[in-house]
């Protein structure tokens, strides 16, 4: 999109975008502006009642909702969001890991159930037309009462899931169009980060990564980068804890971004905004924002955003 078409206004509250550059529909009605919301920004499979939600980020295009993830509690984090969950129309998962992918069944049972048909896309790595098929059949009691008793359409056939097999051009309609990229977290094969290049901004999260200069191209010259982060001093003190510590630390260096390496992406890809989230470990109360970004800004001189539960950028 050409930047005479997009300005963008700080504030406290992340961007303002000037609405008087806003493209117009094919009905000459403004688009409305692209919202960014952290829904959750915890990295881990663990729920703890003072910590922060498991990974979900929306995305809302022309006020259409964009669910990238779905950790346990998403369908609770859009109503706190104000997005009522009948509007849910897309969702992608970045690989099937349980603290992205937990809640995928229940948001879509969740969106049925509101009363309303739904038409829902999903999106993500192979297993999620196995996830999607062995959910239905898990509720399949209760999904049976229902269309019977309640006269509900059956939602088995309003949604249509779409396995990723490589990077590429995900889906383009006349608000977005949405790019996959392969990330290295071993040792799932297929995980995959998502750019959103819509109207007036452009996002890409990164979902689950060890440091990848392929992601940097991947997100060249973007708005907003969302990207996961680990805190080593954090996780040293964390592994020392636990009869797992040799595997579990093998597996956290080799498959996630320390903030120096994170800084050194955002840099490479000359990025607007970097905000940072999926924080491992994402239950350590003790670290500062600080701490999470003073490594980053090495490398990185634009504007840092250390995000939180609800955040909008």
């Amino acid at each position: 999109m050409p930047q005479n078409r997009r300005q963008f206004l700080s504030a406290a509250s992340g961007f303002v975008v000037a609405s008087a550059l806003l493209p117009r529909t094919s009905f000459g009605q403004r688009k409305k502006p692209t919202r960014i919301v952290l829904l959750g920004t915890r990295g881990g499979p663990k729920v703890e009642p003072a910590s922060r939600n498991n990974a979900s980020t929306l995305i809302v295009i022309n006020d259409v909702p964009y669910v990238v993830d779905c950790g346990y509690g998403t369908s609770k984090q859009l109503l706190r969001a104000g997005v009522a969950l009948n509007r849910l129309r897309y969702i992608f998962v970045t690989h099937n890991h349980s603290d992205h992918n937990l809640d995928f069944g229940p948001l879509l049972y969740n969106a049925w159930i509101t009363g309303l048909p739904i038409k829902i896309d999903a999106y993500g790595p192979p297993g999620l037309i196995d996830m999607s098929r062995s959910f239905f059949e898990y509720a399949k009691l209760d999904i049976d009462i229902r269309i019977k008793d309640e006269g509900r359409a059956d939602p088995r056939k309003l949604v249509f899931t779409h396995e990723l097999e490589q990077a590429g051009t995900v889906l383009t309609n006349d608000d977005v169009k949405i790019s996959a990229c392969l990330v290295p977290h071993p040792p799932i094969l297929h995980a995959y980060a998502y750019r959103f290049d819509a109207h007036d901004r452009s996002v890409v999260i990164s979902g689950d990564t060890a440091y990848a200069p392929a992601l940097a191209e991947f997100a060249k010259g973007v708005d907003v980068l969302v990207h996961e982060v680990m805190y080593l001093p954090a996780v040293e003190a964390l592994v020392r804890r636990l009869p797992n510590a040799t595997r579990l630390r093998e597996h956290l260096l080799a498959s996630h971004t320390l903030p120096e390496d994170v800084g050194k992406i955002a840099a490479a890809a000359n990025v607007k905004t970097l905000v940072l989230s999926h924080f491992v470990p994402g239950d350590d109360q003790t670290i500062t924002d600080e701490q999470w970004s003073a490594d980053v800004r090495k490398h990185f001189k634009g504007q840092v955003v250390v995000g939180k539960d609800l955040m909008e950028i």
